[in-house]
């Protein structure tokens, strides 16, 4: 790059000179350009120097003309760049106006008002509104919007913006006129606007007040059916946030529309949500369970940041925990309640793991609020959403669900219709709790995940039980000391027969079968008194902190938990334990080349899994996958991606090899299930699958009869997917018959055609990545859809074994669509980079490999901030 980007820092903040009190929007909408008129009421804010220049984002616009106070200004009177318009002299409140010219069309970086298939849309977050017009893009500058859109009635008969529709007409030349108020002051980021020819399914929601709210869904006609699940979906949240935290919808009309072409899931602009058709569309013949439990989320997601992320929005970008991380906990919370909260629990902790945990080693690790960067769409990660939302959780675990409430409410009784900042969060909790959280901030500004040592005396003359528990975090390159953090920590002790013992402290009123201790030092020791016999510890119950926990547990303590631990979230962790235990062991035996005989402990655990029929079918189901590949070379100093591969592979195998009939039983037994969308019926359907996912590692030709006969018979797109999947593992006829089938079926059909990529980039064969270069050129697939990329090049990234490859063929490909993308899509060609975060963890012939294609992207001439951001951070993250 000629001039390197600049990072932003959180120190650096400044209030804005100006606030926008009102912005008029009238957009005529043209085939091949779109005019855009504003007129803005602002005014200097208070302690500001005076005369200082007016500076409004600005970029790709076509500038037309200016009026201040109605009179046109000069060419001398304002300075137009790339990236700004500035005005040097204003008064002390004014009215601007502005007209500009944009090109929706195309516009291929899906941020502004771009087109998605015959639709005109808007995605504004975090810096898409100055591609709309020249405006104060930052959260912090908050506006009363009013739109008018006009546009040719038979082309665009759906015009849609922000609030409640006041006017509409049609004029003579065959287009039409509709006006829009919000009534709610609002940042630029949470403006929406939608102009198509849609189809409508309507509903309506009566809050817990008695107040009628009219809910309208927007989507491309024919899919009207495929939006009931998001119906139900976004009723259930509102049913659900009226009583959990007392919030009621406050808007008369809640819209929202479908599109295919969306960088994000969905956006949660006030009253007229965007979402990406994936998150959307759903009937049992095009769904998965997993889509239709993801759909449920997503819809529940954005419609909680009505309030929490627009009623109270960030101050700044640094903020975007705030809104994310709260709302990601309010989401999890409302799943939990909607189906298996225990299910729910291991779900989100395997996806920390896999997900988050890996960020917070690697190259672009961060705090949950980021002290810079260079590009924000870079922030919009695992840590700032789903850690983020960890250290919501572990608040509510130590001021209780009824403290928290009180929180929540006391939050906005402080700061209702304002931009804010963590700190605000926190104080409101402080005040509704009386616990101060001085050393819980560290939280949001220290990266990285804390391991935590637990080691446990038994004194039998004296019966107590004491745990030391040290706390530690590795030290990033500027800090020369870690402060400890601040955290809940859930145990429990299990007695001989499996009972939990009640547990007492010094001082306690009265003992607790699960005791929840604070905490706060670099090493602290706890002593239970009147435990009777020596006990098995429970540690970290419910995953009631974000760390890594060291204990050292032998395989019969880790059955003996499996078999009898009260709490569901250790049960299965004993068993993912026992797994990795025994993984680890295998995978020094493949790198030595020596034969290791499978535990016998690990083997009969998973047939009392199997066994057990008291035990719900979705909990076995979270409980029998082995741990990831991601998961198993996490904690490698050198990542060895086929050793690991090869040795759960052979795991696989042995599981399946002695327990073959009961999988086969248990297989033929949840056949007979009838299809339903609910907790119970997906847990039986994923156990199925799961039994059949054992059977195929056995490789006999009547496993991939079993597969290819499910997908022929199979009634959803579950079973289908799932006998697909396998397929795709195999070398077989039967394999090349059903893509060949699925393809014919569904290649009209974006979201369901991205399964069919998605399947076969994640196949484990060798040839994987030349049968994704050979996709790339299908008809259905288009490198401008991020879905399309999402699912081939995304997928494939994320193979681990076939990404990985000792050629280095999988990096050059990666970064050869990612210079592509870059061009279109900075913001999606930085999510790919992402993907080369292995980097520093590589042997040498790996890394010098990848370090040939990232050196490639850095030289390459003007490659955009944010990927330019992403590649740097992951080169230097090594000496090597």
């Amino acid at each position: 790059m000629k001039d390197k980007p600049k990072p932003i820092h959180l120190k650096d903040y400044k209030k804005p000179d100006y606030s926008i009190l009102e912005t008029q929007l009238h957009f005529d909408i043209f085939d091949g350009k779109t005019l855009v008129k504003s007129k803005l009421k602002i005014k200097v804010n208070e302690g500001v120097k005076k005369g200082a220049p007016l500076v409004l984002a600005g970029e790709e616009l076509k500038l037309l003309s200016i009026k201040l106070d109605g009179k046109e200004l000069g060419i001398r009177d304002y300075k137009v760049t790339e990236k700004n318009l500035t005005i040097s002299k204003v008064p002390q409140e004014f009215i601007l106006e502005i007209e500009n010219e944009i090109h929706p069309e195309t516009n291929k970086a899906l941020e502004g008002l771009y087109q998605s298939g015959n639709i005109l849309c808007t995605q504004n977050e975090a810096k898409g509104f100055r591609r709309i017009t020249y405006f104060l893009d930052r959260p912090d500058v908050m506006s009363v919007f009013t739109t008018t859109i006009t546009a040719d009635k038979k082309k665009y008969p759906v015009l849609l913006s922000n609030g409640n529709k006041v006017e509409e007409h049609d004029s003579e030349d065959n287009r039409h006129f509709v006006k829009w108020e919000d009534p709610f002051k609002k940042p630029c980021y949470l403006f929406a606007l939608v102009a198509g020819d849609l189809g409508l399914i309507e509903d309506k929601h009566v809050t817990k007040s008695g107040r009628s709210i009219a809910l309208k869904i927007y989507m491309d006609k024919g899919n009207e059916n495929r939006c009931l699940h998001a119906m139900k979906s976004l009723k259930d949240a509102m049913t659900w946030d009226e009583k959990r935290f007392g919030l009621e919808c406050d808007l008369d009309t809640y819209m929202i529309v479908v599109a295919d072409a969306f960088n994000a899931g969905a956006m949660e602009n006030k009253g007229l949500n965007i979402f990406n058709s994936q998150c959307v569309l759903a009937d049992p013949a095009s769904a998965t369970d997993i889509e239709y439990q993801y759909i449920e989320r997503v819809v529940a997601h954005e419609y909680f940041h009505n309030w929490t992320g627009n009623r109270i929005t960030c101050r700044d970008w640094f903020q975007l925990t705030l809104k994310e991380g709260l709302t990601v906990f309010r989401d999890s919370e409302f799943s939990s309640d909607m189906g298996s909260r225990a299910v729910k629990r291991i779900s989100d902790v395997t996806h920390l793991r896999n997900i988050q945990f890996v960020e917070d080693g690697g190259p672009n690790r961060h705090p949950i609020r980021p002290a810079s960067y260079i590009d924000v769409s870079n922030f919009y990660t695992p840590t700032v959403y789903e850690k983020g939302s960890e250290v919501i959780r572990m608040i509510q675990t130590m001021i209780g669900r009824d403290g928290f409430r009180k929180g929540i409410e006391k939050y906005f009784e402080l700061y209702d219709g304002e931009a804010v900042t963590c700190e605000e969060f926190l104080h409101a909790m402080e005040l509704a709790s009386g616990l101060d959280l001085t050393q819980f901030r560290n939280w949001y500004s220290e990266p990285g995940t804390p391991v935590v040592k637990v080691r446990m005396n038994y004194d039998e003359s004296s019966q107590t039980a004491e745990l030391i528990i040290e706390q530690s975090c590795p030290l990033t390159s500027k800090a020369k000391e870690k402060k400890p953090f601040y955290f809940p920590f859930s145990i429990g002790l299990l007695d001989s027969k499996g009972n939990d013992i009640p547990l007492e402290l010094e001082g306690d009123s009265a003992p607790e079968t699960t005791k929840t201790i604070h905490i706060s030092k670099a090493k602290e020791t706890f002593k239970f008194k009147n435990i009777q016999e020596k006990p098995i510890p429970s540690l970290l119950r419910d995953f009631s902190a974000p760390v890594k926990l060291q204990h050292d547990y032998s395989k019969r303590d880790l059955a003996f938990l499996l078999a009898h631990d009260s709490d569901p979230f250790n049960r299965y962790e004993a068993g993912y334990r026992l797994a990795t235990n025994e993984l680890n062991k295998m995978i020094l035996g493949v790198q030595k080349g020596l034969e290791h005989q499978v535990s016998e402990a690990l083997i009969e655990a998973y047939g009392s899994l199997l066994k057990d029929e008291s035990l719900d079918e979705a909990f076995v189901a979270e409980v029998l996958p082995l741990p990831t590949i991601t998961a198993l070379t996490e904690e490698m100093e050198v990542c060895d991606f086929d050793s690991a591969h090869s040795a759960r592979e052979e795991l696989t195998k042995s599981v399946a090899a002695r327990y073959e009939t009961k999988f086969l039983e248990l297989y033929e037994k949840l056949a007979q299930e009838e299809y339903k969308i609910d907790a119970s019926s997906i847990g039986k359907r994923t156990l199925r699958n799961m039994c059949l996912r054992y059977l195929s590692a056995l490789e006999k030709q009547e496993d991939i009869s079993m597969e290819y006969n499910q997908f022929q018979k199979a009634t959803n797109m579950t079973d289908c997917l799932a006998a697909l999947r396998l397929l795709c593992d195999t070398e077989s006829k039967e394999k090349e018959e059903a893509l060949k089938v699925f393809y014919g079926k569904w290649k009209h059909d974006p979201t369901v055609i991205n399964k069919w990529f998605a399947v076969q980039a994640s196949s484990k064969l060798e040839g994987t990545l030349k049968r994704v270069k050979a996709l790339g050129n299908d008809p259905a697939f288009d490198l401008k859809n991020p879905n399309k990329q999402r699912s081939l090049y995304g997928v494939f990234a994320q193979n681990l074994v076939r990404f990985h490859d000792r050629s280095g063929e999988g990096y050059v490909f990666l970064a050869d669509k990612i210079l592509e993308i870059d061009k279109f899509n900075p913001s999606m060609a930085a999510r790919f980079a992402v993907l080369f975060r292995k980097y520093a963890k590589l042997d040498v012939v790996r890394k010098s490999l990848m370090k040939e294609v990232l050196e490639r992207i850095l030289n390459t001439k003007d490659i955009s901030a944010a990927l330019y951001e992403i590649s740097s951070k992951t080169l230097a993250s090594t000496k090597n």
